[in-house]
């Protein structure tokens, strides 16, 4: 019976042990969560750690950047003015040429010919306008005398101004056949860049065939860039409201941005703006016009261009990393006196580089996330990153 009695209080005490165990495993765990908790709020290891920005209102130059194409200033097409053979092309295809270089010259034997025809018809002209002179002349003293009657004189004086006239056609003939032969000696009218040969030598040249090829200005050089109908009310907007100060007589620099993204050194300005919207893309069609002295650019190229000298005044720019997407639209983590972070929801206009422009829902003096905004949750404390501590009081000092 006693040994009975030993084993049933042996399992009693046993049991009461396991039951002891737990509930001090239980109060431990509920010590810790207590302790972890008390370290959180107080800025413990669990506290996410931040990069944070004060926010700055400032007047921020803005320059939009669109897509260009370069156009000749001066497209000029190359053509006979007389009918002929060709005779050779004196030019090199698709190099550059000055004002009054030869590019063609055409048979000039027939127009040679003409040439001295006209001139042997002036000659003679001038002689029948010579020998008209002198029986005038003569007619004029005689008719004064009585010796001869008046229609002799009329006569004398209508032979005389009728010659005189064929001598005036005569030397506008030979002007014409000069201007003609002339005309064999096909020259470039401006400095550019000449194209292929459209008539190869040897080829009769005609009216149907006149064009022998173009020639394009490359200096000054045109850039062509359109504004979409919503660009460019949005752009009107912020005129009306102040939001874009834009340059003195509006007279917006234009610098031009090559395809390897390097920027051209010449500047240029806008010279013209298209009366109306094309009907076919809904563009409105500005032109700028930029010195191409070493002929860097070429008709038809692709670039883009920075139109520079408008203010985005007292602008706030922060970087577009501190921006997140929400399911309610854009937010900023903001930062309060006590550390703690809260969710600010923002508006935001046109990119900065690598910054983005906020419209609405931040002011100065604000701190703002801009590293880090990934682990902030709302009303959560927040570590400064020490680098930024350091900087901060370097900056005091």
């Amino acid at each position: 019976m006693n040994t009975c009695f030993a084993k049933k209080m042996t399992a009693t005490q046993e049991s009461s042990f396991s039951v002891f165990l737990c509930l001090s495993f239980l109060c431990l765990s509920l010590m810790c969560a207590a302790g972890c908790s008390k370290e959180q709020k107080a800025g413990g290891p669990g506290t996410p750690e931040v990069a944070l920005m004060t926010i700055v209102q400032q007047n921020v130059p803005i320059a939009p950047e669109y897509v260009a194409q370069t156009q000749s200033s001066r497209q000029v097409n190359i053509q006979a003015r007389v009918s002929a053979f060709l005779d050779r092309r004196v030019y090199t295809e698709g190099e550059i040429v000055k004002e009054g270089q030869t590019l063609f010259l055409m048979d000039q034997k027939p127009f040679k010919v003409q040439l001295d025809q006209a001139k042997a018809a002036l000659a003679r002209q001038e002689a029948a306008h010579k020998t008209a002179k002198q029986n005038l002349d003569r007619t004029k003293p005689l008719t004064q005398q009585n010796a001869l009657s008046q229609k002799d004189l009329d006569d004398a004086t209508g032979q005389y101004d009728s010659t005189g006239a064929a001598v005036e056609q005569a030397k506008a003939q030979v002007e014409q056949a000069k201007l003609n032969l002339s005309y064999t000696v096909i020259t470039s009218p401006v400095n550019g860049i000449t194209s292929a040969a459209l008539q190869q030598d040897g080829t009769y040249i005609n009216q149907q065939n006149s064009q022998l090829t173009t020639v394009e200005a490359l200096s000054p050089m045109w850039v062509n860039f359109s504004l979409s109908e919503n660009e460019l009310q949005r752009h009107r907007d912020q005129l009306r409201t102040g939001r874009i100060v834009p340059p003195a007589d509006n007279n917006y620099i234009v610098e031009v941005i090559l395809v390897d993204g390097s920027v051209f050194p010449q500047t240029g300005k806008i010279t013209f703006a298209a009366p109306s919207y094309n009907s076919q893309t809904g563009t409105f069609l500005l032109r700028a016009s930029v010195e191409n002295p070493d002929g860097v650019l070429r008709p038809n190229q692709f670039v883009r261009v920075r139109l520079k000298g408008a203010v985005r005044p007292k602008a706030i720019l922060v970087p577009q990393t501190a921006v997140q997407q929400g399911s309610k639209g854009h937010f900023l983590w903001v930062i309060d006196k006590d550390n703690v972070a809260e969710p600010r929801p923002v508006m935001v206009g046109d990119w900065h580089g690598t910054d983005w422009f906020i419209t609405e829902g931040l002011k100065a003096g604000e701190r703002i996330v801009v590293d880090g905004g990934m682990t902030v949750r709302p009303g959560a404390p927040v570590q400064i990153k020490t680098q930024q501590k350091d900087e901060a009081k370097a900056a005091g000092k």
